[in-house]
Parts: C-alpha cells; structure tokens; sequence
C-alpha cells in the first residue's frame, strides 16, 4: 500500500498530464511521463507515448462543456492509476527517486499554466443584500 505523499504526487502527475494536453508543456510532460513509465525500455517507453497519444486526442475531441470535464475527470484518475501501479512496483528507494522526478514534471507544467485574469471596477460600489449599485475595483488572477 502506497503512503498518503506517494498518492498525492500520483494525483498531482495525472492533473498534469491532463492539464497539459494541448499547450505548450505537452512536449516536456509527454516525454517525462513515458520515460518514467517505461523504465528504460524503449519498446514500454513507446507505448507509452502512444497511450499519452491517445489521451490527448480524447481530451481534442471531447470540446468544452459538461462531457469534456467528464472525460478530463476520467483520464486523470486512469493516468493516476497508472503512476500508482508504478510507485507499487518500485523499491522504496527508487519510489522516492521517481516521485521526485515526477514532481519536477509537475511543477514545469504549473509554472507554463497560462494565468487567467479578471479586472472589474467597482469604483464607489454600495452593495444592498445581493446588489451591487455604483462601481468598485475587483481583481482576480486565476492561476490554471
């Protein structure tokens, strides 16, 4: 049984493989993630590329909306399984060693995550129950 960190690093790898289809980081997780999938097998580390293939094809031509999360929400829990099978099969220290260089992977693709931004002037708002009558500033970052 895989210790609560080892499981979260599992999650955080799938969000990321999932988060990064379609952008710019896909090339560094795509290649990360087989690489540490396939051990150093190449015959693994191409199945491997062709399953990440795969998930982003599904996630191109689910579009937007409801169905879309839903098979957001689908792949990243199969791609956490996958790196949880991992961590399992692994010697403690070598689960540390590719927990740490998932992690990396994780990280690289939070730090290309476009940043969203909302700006909203409220400038001499007066808010009545669940009104808003005037104008204010209103600034939210939404990090992705």
């Amino acid at each position: 049984m895989l210790v609560e960190g080892l499981i979260g690093v599992a999650a955080a790898g799938g969000g990321a493989i999932v988060q990064a289809a379609g952008t710019e980081a896909w090339v560094g997780i795509r290649s990360g993630v087989a690489r540490i999938l396939g051990r150093g097998e190449t015959g693994r580390e191409r199945a491997e590329l062709e399953r990440l293939d795969q998930t982003r094809a599904e996630l191109e031509s689910a579009g937007d909306g409801a169905g879309a999360e839903r098979i957001q929400t689908i792949l990243t829990t199969r791609w956490q399984t996958r790196l949880e099978m991992l961590f399992e099969q692994l010697p403690e220290q070598e689960r540390q060693q590719v927990a740490a260089e998932l992690q990396a992977l994780v990280q690289q693709v939070q730090a290309q995550a476009p940043v969203q931004s909302t700006h909203n002037d409220f400038s001499n708002a007066t808010f009545t129950d669940s009104q808003v009558l005037g104008s204010g500033t209103q600034n939210n970052t939404i990090n992705r």
